[in-house]
């Protein structure tokens, strides 16, 4: 193994990684915890360079502490099956698909409030603001499509949002 030659902010400075974030993946075991001289400073090697870039890169594609955790012990144990790399990876993206549905439905919903506040209210007052009064707005829960019977007969479940999309 390679002697320990750089100190916890020189880590910081080549991986771009923060001295508390360097120190918190130490401390849950995604990197190893670093030798230390006997004034108590760190220091690392190369090898917690490539550690650090590669959980720093799968955070930044949004991977879970867990699944980070995972990915890098099928990455020190390189003889078991790609698969499960990929079946790891798959999981993420099917999480990050519906968070992007999630999203859309999101922006549309802002879309409507400030459309609604452009064409009804903003060149009035916040007490009047129709954003303001949808948000405070009890939640109603979502629909399902064998509701929507129920919907075409009852104009009184509608939400103000669909109200405002002139639903």
């Amino acid at each position: 193994m390679n002697k320990p030659i750089l100190t916890i902010g020189h880590l910081s400075q080549q991986t771009k990684c923060t001295v508390p974030t360097i120190r918190y993946y130490e401390e849950i075991g995604l990197l190893p915890q670093s030798e230390r001289v006997s004034n108590g400073h760190r220091f690392y090697r190369h090898e917690d360079i490539q550690r650090l870039l590669f959980i720093k890169r799968c955070r930044d594609f949004g991977f879970p502490i867990e699944q980070v955790r995972q990915l890098g012990q099928l990455l020190e144990d390189g003889e078991r099956a790609c698969v499960e790399v990929r079946d790891l990876a798959q999981r993420h993206l099917d999480e990050v698909r519906k968070k992007i549905v999630e999203m859309r439905e999101l922006e549309k919903t802002l879309n409507a409030y400030v459309c609604a506040c452009n064409t009804g209210c903003v060149e009035g007052q916040t007490k009047d603001c129709s954003i303001i009064e949808t948000l405070q707005a009890p939640v109603i829960p979502q629909r399902r499509p064998e509701d929507s019977i129920q919907l075409a007969t009852n104009p009184d479940s509608f939400s103000v949002t669909e109200l405002k999309r002139g639903r």
